[in-house]
């Protein structure tokens, strides 16, 4: 079971200014992070202070988000369109709509669990089948789960419950855990919620005994002692893939925490520490860029984020982080309230909803560019 012990109050959302700045940093935070950490991606921290020194803002010519980027944006705009009524069928509809019967840009569909997601979904297995293969562990809900936070403004356990849904096409298990917990956190962050409050709202979506929980409270623990420490106390070593979704997960709020929510310095640990660095300073910079606003983040940093290029999804191509922001907070202000909800989610993801899918293409009025 998840704790619900010793649980931070998570503040109501503020006004829909407010909102729509947290909003916009928590997205523009994660493309941030996306580009910086790019460069620095499955290397070890000795290997980016023999090129670099310490990364202190972008090392690459033209810096731009990656799938990570591309694939918030995809789960963004299908939210946007659906709110709280998503189902599992609206999701597969929109993968096989806007990745799987489409061409693929260059990175051909992105990583591990995204590749054995659309081997599935074109042999013609549907969810939750499709997220039967070898990597459903992975980083690859975490890295999108962003934006079930932004919608779910101040209510973690919707925003874990979104996100479940999201991922149920694509992982399982610890890979649902982990996507639940940054949904969670940013769900939290985005009410103004404080540091710790943030954390525990992330801890509270997840089994005490899951793996993800045992890596974040391990980062939690360590986080006072720095990155170095972080990193020991959470990367498994020797272990060759680090798209890992505990390790990930937890190297980023560890990030997060050990910066206490500064936006610059959440960013930039995560993107030291290596191993899956895009994805792990991407959610860093979602949590801190939801806590802080959009003006904590360095003006230079935000204004090389322009339209994805769709490298890995060329039907994304055009969409800006910024948009998908305002669409969501939008959709989520015209909602109607949810009397029964409640601040502290429980545990393990919910069972998939049934639905139609609705179409999924970008010229669709809701989501249009």
């Amino acid at each position: 079971m998840a704790s619900t012990a010793c649980i931070p109050p998570v503040p109501a959302p503020q006004d829909a200014v407010g909102l729509r700045d947290r909003a916009r940093g928590a997205l523009l935070g994660l493309a941030v992070g996306d580009a910086l950490g790019a460069p620095a991606e499955n290397m070890k921290p000795s290997e980016i202070r023999a090129r670099w020194g310490r990364i202190t803002g972008y090392v690459a010519d033209r810096p731009a988000g990656t799938d990570d980027t591309e694939y918030a944006i995809f789960s963004g705009l299908l939210l946007a369109r659906h709110g709280a009524g998503l189902t599992q069928a609206h999701v597969e509809a929109a993968w096989h709509e806007w990745i799987a019967d489409r061409e693929e840009g260059p990175f051909r569909g992105a990583g591990f669990s995204e590749r054995g997601t659309l081997e599935n979904l074109r042999r013609g297995l549907a969810a939750p089948i499709s997220a039967q293969h070898r990597h459903a562990w992975s980083d690859g809900l975490a890295m999108r789960a962003a934006p079930h936070g932004v919608f779910a403004a101040g209510r973690p356990a919707e925003a874990a419950r979104l996100a479940a849904i999201d991922g149920s096409v694509s992982h399982e298990g610890e890979g649902i855990y982990g996507g639940q917990a940054v949904a969670a956190g940013v769900a939290a962050a985005m009410a103004g919620a404080s540091t710790v409050a943030v954390v525990a709202s992330a801890l509270a979506v997840v089994p005490d005994d899951s793996w993800t929980a045992r890596c974040l409270r391990r980062a939690l623990t360590a986080a006072h002692r720095g990155e170095r420490a972080v990193r020991s106390a959470v990367v498994i070593g020797g272990y060759p893939w680090t798209d890992l979704a505990p390790e990930a997960v937890a190297l980023a709020f560890g990030a997060y925490a050990a910066a206490d929510g500064d936006f610059t310095d959440s960013v930039l640990t995560a993107v030291n520490m290596g191993r899956d660095a895009d994805t792990t300073a991407a959610v860093a910079g979602a949590l801190a860029g939801a806590t802080r606003g959009v003006r904590a983040i360095p003006s230079d940093w935000a204004d090389a984020i322009g339209p994805a290029r769709g490298s890995c999804l060329p039907s994304m191509a055009g969409h800006h982080v910024l948009e998908v922001a305002d669409l969501l907070t939008r959709t989520a202000h015209e909602a109607p309230p949810d009397p029964g909800h409640t601040p502290v989610p429980e545990a393990g993801p919910p069972a998939p909803g049934a639905g139609h899918p609705a179409p999924g293409t970008r010229a669709a009025a809701a989501v249009g560019p």
